[in-house]
C-alpha cells in the first residue's frame, strides 16, 4: 500500500522564532480520505503547502504520487474553466473534466465565461473537477467551503465521499462527516491520525480529554498525600537523628545497644523519606505527561443591551438594486427581541446586500426597512482585511483592550500573537479579531455576516455555547448546518 511519510518534520518561517513543527512525524495512506482539523495558526495550510513541494523544511517528506494543491492559481482568469483545465493537466482529455464537472450540479453556460464571472463556489467546483481528472495525484484541498452555499457543500462533500486519496483541510462538522474516512489532526503535543470520521475522532478526544483530567485530579491526590507523608517522614528522622545527638539518658533507661537501634530507626525514617520522594517525583512525571493535548475552550462571554421596544426590524415588501440590477425582491419579515435570524439561501442571492441594508449601508430601491428608534447595532462583516497593530485597531474602534485581549486568548490566540502585525494573522486570526470587536461591543443587536468562514472547530463550538447562553438578538448569514441546528435559529430562505 503506497504511503505518504513524513519524518523528522521542523518548520519556522524566516525571520519568527516561533516553530510550526518542531521534529514532527507521520504517515497516511494514499488511498486514504482525509479531515484535517485544528486550531486557527495551528500550521494546517503551512504542511500542505510542504507536502505540495512549496515551502522548504528541515526533515524527510517522501510521497509516492504528485502532490497538488488546491486551490490552484490561476493567472488569467479571463480564461474558461475549460482552458484553465487544460492548464492544470497538459496531457489530460477534456471528456474526463467533463466527466467530473458533470458531478457537481455546474450549469453547462459557465464552461464558456470567464472564470473571472463565476462565483466563488462555481470557481471551486472547477478547480476541484480539473484537478481531480488529473490520474493517480494525491489532492491537498485547503478550505473549500468558505466560498460554498450550504447547498453547495451538500454537493462537494458528496462529490469527495466518491474520490479517494486526499486531504481536505475543513472546520465544517456536517461536511466532512460526509466524506472522509481519516482525521489528521494538529494537537497542542503535535501531529495524530485517527480512522473514522468528525464525529467519531471528537468522541474520542472527548474520552481521552475526560480521561486525562480525571487522572491529573487523582494524580494531584495523591501528590498531596504523598507531600504530607514525606513531610512527616522527615520529621520523624529529623527528631531520631537529633536524639542521638542530644543529651544521653542514664543507663537504666534504655538498653545498652540503644545508639544503634536510635541508628537503625534514622536509616527507616531516611528510607521511608527517600522512597516517598521517589514515588511523589514519578507522579509529578506522570501528571505532567497529562493535558499535553487537552485544548482549553473557555466560555465566552457577551453582555447584549435590551431595547425597551418588543420589535426591533419591521422588513415590507423590500427591493435591493445596484443600478438597474435588482438583487432581491419582496423581502418581507419581522425581527423581534431575543430573536436568533439565519439568512439562507445560495450565493449570489443577496444574503450579504440584505445585512447591508439593515446596517443602513444601502437603501432598498423599493418597500422599507424600519428599525427602532435608538437601535444599537454590532457588525461582523463577511471580508476581513486588517493590517496593522492590534493595539491601533483596539484604539480606533473604542474597545476595552484587558476585555478584547481576554477574548482572543479563550480563542486561542497567544500572548506572542497580540505583537505581530495584523496582516500576518492567518485568515480564521483575522475573523476572530473582528468577532472578538463585536463581543467587546453593547448593542441591541448583532449583525454577522459567514461569522464562521475560517473558523476552526473549536471556536465554532465555543461561539455556539455563547449564543445559546446569552440569546443576543442576532441576524446573520451562515452556511454551517451544524452551527444552525445547534443554535434553533430561525430561518429564512431567500432563494
Amino acid at each position: 500500500m503506497a504511503r505518504i511519510q513524513v519524518s523528522h518534520l521542523t518548520f519556522a518561517y524566516e525571520g519568527s522564532p516561533d516553530l510550526i513543527f518542531d521534529d514532527a512525524s507521520f504517515q497516511v495512506d494514499t488511498d486514504w480520505k482525509l479531515g484535517f482539523i485544528g486550531r486557527n495558526g495551528r500550521g494546517k495550510t503551512t504542511l500542505l503547502r510542504i507536502l505540495a513541494g512549496v515551502l522548504p523544511t528541515n526533515g524527510a517528506v517522501s510521497s509516492p504520487v504528485p502532490c497538488d494543491y488546491f486551490p490552484f492559481p490561476v493567472k488569467d482568469n479571463q480564461k474558461t474553466p475549460l482552458d484553465i483545465a487544460a492548464d492544470i493537466d497538459p496531457e489530460g482529455q477534456v471528456w474526463r473534466f467533463m466527466k467530473e464537472i458533470a458531478c457537481l450540479d455546474v450549469s453547462d453556460d459557465i464552461l464558456a465565461r470567464p472564470f473571472a464571472t463565476l462565483s466563488g463556489g462555481e470557481q471551486a467546483k472547477v478547480l476541484l473537477a480539473a484537478l481531480f481528472s488529473r490520474q493517480n495525484h494525491f489532492l491537498l484541498i485547503d478550505e473549500p467551503t468558505n466560498h460554498l452555499d450550504m447547498m453547495g457543500r451538500r454537493v462537494v462533500s458528496r462529490y469527495l465521499n466518491g474520490k479517494k486519496g486526499f486531504i481536505l483541510v475543513s472546520h465544517d462538522r456536517a461536511f466532512l462527516d460526509g466524506c472522509v474516512d481519516h482525521v489528521l489532526s494538529i494537537n497542542r503535543a503535535g501531529i495524530e491520525v485517527q480512522k473514522g470520521n468528525f464525529s467519531t475522532w471528537e468522541e474520542n478526544k472527548r474520552r481521552q480529554d475526560e480521561f486525562e483530567i480525571n487522572q491529573n485530579a487523582k494524580l494531584k491526590k495523591e501528590i498531596a498525600s504523598l507531600k504530607t507523608a514525606a513531610r512527616q517522614a522527615s520529621a520523624w528522622a529529623d527528631k531520631v537523628e537529633s536524639s542521638k545527638m542530644g543529651a544521653s539518658p542514664s543507663a537504666h533507661e534504655r538498653p545498652k545497644n540503644a545508639r544503634s537501634y536510635m541508628g537503625e530507626q534514622s536509616r527507616r525514617m531516611q528510607q521511608r523519606r527517600k522512597n516517598l520522594e521517589n514515588r511523589m517525583e514519578k507522579n509529578i512525571e506522570e501528571k505532567e505527561g497529562l493535558l499535553k493535548n487537552l485544548e482549553l475552550a473557555d466560555d465566552l462571554k457577551i453582555f447584549p443591551l435590551v431595547h425597551p421596544a418588543g420589535r426591533l426590524i419591521q422588513c415590507r415588501d423590500a427591493s435591493i438594486a445596484y443600478g438597474d440590477r435588482t438583487i432581491l425582491a419582496h423581502l418581507t419579515f419581522t425581527l423581534e427581541n431575543g430573536d436568533i435570524l439565519a439568512l439562507v439561501g445560495k450565493n449570489g442571492c443577496g444574503k450579504s446586500s440584505v445585512m447591508k441594508a439593515l446596517a443602513g449601508e444601502i437603501a432598498p430601491a423599493a418597500g422599507e426597512i424600519r428599525s427602532a428608534s435608538g437601535l444599537i447595532l454590532s457588525v461582523v462583516p463577511q471580508q476581513a482585511h486588517l493590517s496593522g497593530s492590534l493595539r491601533d485597531y483596539i484604539l480606533q474602534n473604542g474597545i476595552d483592550e484587558t476585555q478584547f485581549k481576554t477574548i482572543l486568548r479563550k480563542l486561542n490566540f497567544s500572548r506572542e500573537q497580540f505583537e505581530k502585525p495584523m496582516e500576518d494573522f492567518s485568515a480564521g486570526q483575522q475573523k476572530k479579531v473582528l468577532l472578538a470587536c463585536s463581543l467587546c461591543t453593547r448593542a441591541h443587536l448583532y449583525l454577522w455576516d459567514e461569522p464562521l468562514n475560517y473558523i476552526d472547530v473549536l471556536s465554532r463550538m465555543q461561539i455556539e455555547r455563547l449564543i445559546a447562553q446569552f440569546r443576543p438578538t442576532m441576524i446573520l448569514v451562515e452556511h454551517d448546518q451544524t452551527f444552525l441546528e445547534h443554535l434553533n435559529a430561525r430561518v429564512l430562505r431567500l432563494d
